[in-house]
């Protein structure tokens, strides 16, 4: 479990390791594959804790239980829940992916910052898009630090890799919109369909040229103070609203 921390244990397990009462029992709800459960009953102050380690005990599920010394060793957590679990890893192949009657699909290139990724996969829950493209040698939505962000939005989501030239050959068919600051069409000013690929660049460069060619349309969030630019799930967390925005209003839904 400790070994899950790095990234080249996870990917050669096919595991990963999180914690938490609420992301442990957002993964059981969304039938993700549970392999563990580890818990500290000197920790658990939830009546929904144990009521879920006895019903995955009755379904088979290994629980593992610790003190709590041996279950602050694992966490990460300055207040530990005393409750975690080590859950599998869940990818797509691009060609097996169709859009359909979801609002968009997001693809990610080279995105290094893990936390972006997990506030991106919230957003993208949040707006109903199906999820995320994560398009060459981009940070791993496994990471903590993505888990923490996406709060329990990684079970949710679609996950893919793939590369640039993969991408490329599949998007035939499909509205691709990027961004850009050169760009001299307001994102407000576009009427966009549903589904559409929302391709966001890397935080350091943006899109580049060759990536913004295979765009259908590229479009520019305004900016008037001394930033050059947006922090990139922020960005993407604006274009992903305006979508939601569009398609909302076009099939009459009750905004609250």
């Amino acid at each position: 479990m400790r070994s899950l921390e790095h990234r080249q244990e996870r990917e050669q397990a096919g595991q990963f390791f999180v914690e938490g009462i609420r992301i442990v029992g957002e993964a059981v709800q969304m039938e993700a594959e549970v392999e563990t459960i580890v818990y500290a009953p000197g920790l658990l102050r939830s009546q929904f804790a144990f009521d879920l380690v006895q019903a995955q005990q009755e379904q088979g599920v290994p629980c593992l239980e610790v003190t709590p010394e041996v279950f602050k060793s694992l966490s990460a957590k300055d207040g530990p829940q005393g409750m975690a679990a080590v859950v599998k890893q869940r990818w797509e192949t691009l060609e097996r992916v169709r859009l359909a009657d979801e609002l968009c699909w997001v693809a990610l290139d080279e995105v290094q910052d893990p936390g972006n990724i997990g506030t991106i996969l919230r957003t993208s829950d949040a707006v109903g898009s199906a999820g995320l493209i994560l398009l060459g040698n981009s940070a791993d939505p496994y990471d903590p630090a993505a888990l923490r962000a996406s709060m329990g939005a990684v079970f949710s989501q679609r996950l893919v890799k793939a590369s640039f030239a993969e991408f490329v050959y599949w998007k035939q068919g499909y509205t691709v919109i990027g961004t850009s600051g050169a760009s001299p069409t307001s994102y407000r000013s576009v009427t966009y369909p549903r589904p559409a690929v929302l391709l966001m660049g890397s935080e350091r460069q943006g899109l580049s040229q060759e990536q913004r060619a295979v765009c259908d349309v590229v479009v520019s969030i305004p900016m008037v103070g001394r930033s050059d630019s947006l922090n990139l799930a922020v960005a993407t967390g604006v274009m992903l609203y305006e979508l939601f925005h569009q398609s909302a209003a076009s099939t009459h839904t009750k905004l609250v």
